[in-house]
């Protein structure tokens, strides 16, 4: 039995396009060049094959069905996806990659970042666009385990493994914040690990899928409210449901309003180091030219320090 993806094709889609345009069968035939009895062959055989009237014949004009009117309506829009995917196979052609996926920290300020993806995407290239959000060592992970091309803000206390490249971004300093009316934001400084203790944390989960992942500035013992993003470890925090260091330019905003107190704590001063990384290309292999992109907005260190909250707007090309 004739199937509906046998009959379904360009040239038929056409020929019912054909029909409506001009009305009627013979004129359709005419147009591409059939004989009339062809064509009606052809129609019966898409009708057969959906189990559907297409056009209403108890007149002189071929009039559309709604079934007809709904088929050429999703087939005009198939004939564009063809089109589109043989542009995209003919740019692929060219060193775009098919899809680009970046895993993004949650340290990352998307603010840049969507800047960075409009420039991108202003382009049109026929590369797909997809980002994944990540915390701690998961960014990392999403790198080496073949779910990324590339990672924005993998934390930077150990060598990377063999086949990653990598570019510092920058430092963050974290500060210790309070909600104003938190227990602790009225406890003379600096704040000593014990009392840190007796009040919950609030820590972001690691992102990675297996094994324990990292955890930062969370004490034995101590109760702790996990969040997945920073900007709900904010909101938390900011709500007085737990205590936690912040990146600075994070929390910039929301000491300034006085919706967190800055607090001394009595350990040395938190400071993180953060980088891009990506995998090296294979022997002989050229970086795909999506990559590429990427990697040379990174070569301005404007664009770097906008992307950990520096404020100012990434370097655009």
């Amino acid at each position: 039995m004739t199937s509906a993806r046998d009959v379904l094709t360009p040239a038929a889609l056409a020929m019912l396009q054909a029909i409506e345009d001009s009305g009627s069968f013979a004129g359709a035939a005419r147009a591409s060049n059939m004989v009339p009895s062809a064509l009606t062959y052809r129609v019966r055989a898409i009708e057969e094959a959906l189990d559907v009237l297409l056009f209403d014949r108890s007149s002189r004009q071929a009039r559309l069905t709604e079934a007809g009117k709904e088929l050429l309506r999703e087939g005009a829009r198939l004939l564009l996806d063809i089109d589109a995917v043989a542009n995209r196979v003919k740019r692929v052609a060219t060193g775009w990659e098919a899809q680009l996926t970046i895993a993004v920290d949650s340290v990352i300020d998307r603010l840049p970042l969507m800047q960075l993806c409009e420039a991108f995407l202003a382009m049109n290239p026929p590369t797909r666009l997809r980002l994944r959000t990540e915390t701690l060592s998961g960014t990392l992970a999403a790198l080496t385990s073949g779910r990324a091309d590339l990672a924005l803000g993998v934390v930077v206390d150990a060598k990377l493994p063999v086949g990653l490249e990598q570019r510092a971004l920058g430092a963050v300093p974290f500060v210790f914040a309070v909600a104003p009316h938190h227990p602790l934001a009225r406890i003379d400084e600096p704040l000593t690990d014990e009392v840190l203790r007796r009040h919950r944390a609030v820590a972001l989960a690691d992102s990675v899928e297996r094994g324990g992942g990292l955890t930062v500035a969370v004490l034995p013992g101590q109760d702790v409210f996990t969040v997945s993003d920073m900007r709900t470890k904010i909101d938390a925090q900011i709500r007085g449901l737990g205590i936690g260091f912040l990146p600075q330019p994070y929390a910039r905003p929301y000491l300034d309003n006085g919706s967190l107190v800055l607090k001394r704590v009595d350990r040395p001063s938190h400071l993180m180091q953060f980088c891009a990384a990506w995998n090296r290309p294979p022997a002989r292999a050229t970086q795909g030219r999506a990559l590429a992109w990427w990697l040379a907005q990174l070569d301005h260190e404007v664009t770097r320090t906008a992307l950990l909250g520096g404020g100012a707007s990434p370097m655009l090309p």
